[in-house]
C-alpha cells in the first residue's frame, strides 16, 4: 500500500522505522551518546525486552520510554532517527564552527533577492546582530549574527538573487 507522498509508513507488515535513543534519568551515565536502534531487531540478542511506560511526545518530538532488559530497568528518550537527523543538520554550526570561534558561513535557507547589507568585511558583530535581510515572496526576512565574531566576508551584495545553501556572510 502507499500513498501520495510514496510507500505507507503503518500498517500490520510495515516495519517501524529506526529510532534515535538517549539514554536518561537513572539510566544516564557520563559519557552517553545516542543511539540509533532498528526496533525490528529489539529482541535478536536473545535478551528479553520488556516495553514498560512510554510518556508523552514533546515539544521536540520525543518521548520517554521505559525499558527492560533481562531485569534491568532503562529509561530513553526515543524520536524517530530521520527527526533526529534533521535536528543534528539544523544545529551542527551553532555546536561545532560557531561555538568554537571558527569561520562560520551564513547561508540562504530560501531563495530570494538580497534587500539590503548592513555589514561589510572587518566589521565586528554581536550574537543577534542584523547581517542582512533577504526578500521572497514579498517578505524581507531579516539575517542575524548566531554568535560574536568579525565579517570576513560579505560575497552577496544587495540587489542579487541567492538560491538555498548560497553563502552569504562568513563569520571570522
Amino acid at each position: 500500500m502507499s500513498g501520495p507522498d510514496g510507500p505507507a509508513t503503518k500498517g500490520p507488515n510495515v516495519a517501524p522505522p529506526p529510532m534515535r535513543v538517549t539514554t536518561t534519568g537513572a539510566s544516564l551515565r557520563p559519557g552517553d551518546q545516542p543511539r540509533t536502534v532498528d526496533p525490528t531487531d529489539a529482541g535478536a540478542s536473545g535478551s528479553t525486552v520488556v516495553i514498560g511506560r512510554i510518556g508523552q511526545l514533546d515539544r521536540d518530538g520525543r518521548r520517554q520510554v521505559e525499558v527492560v532488559v533481562d531485569g534491568w530497568r532503562f529509561e530513553l528518550l526515543v524520536e524517530d532517527e530521520a527527526r533526529a537527523v534533521l535536528r543534528e543538520r539544523a544545529s551542527r554550526d551553532r555546536t561545532s564552527a560557531g561555538a568554537a570561534g571558527g569561520p562560520l558561513e551564513i547561508r540562504a535557507i530560501i531563495p530570494g533577492r538580497i534587500a539590503s547589507v548592513a555589514v561589510a568585511p572587518g566589521d565586528t558583530v554581536e550574537a543577534g546582530q542584523t547581517l542582512l535581510a533577504v526578500e521572497a515572496m514579498k517578505m524581507q526576512n531579516e539575517l542575524r549574527a548566531p554568535r560574536a565574531g568579525t565579517v570576513t566576508r560579505v560575497p552577496a551584495g544587495a540587489g542579487a538573487t541567492v538560491e538555498v545553501g548560497d553563502v552569504l556572510v562568513v563569520l571570522g
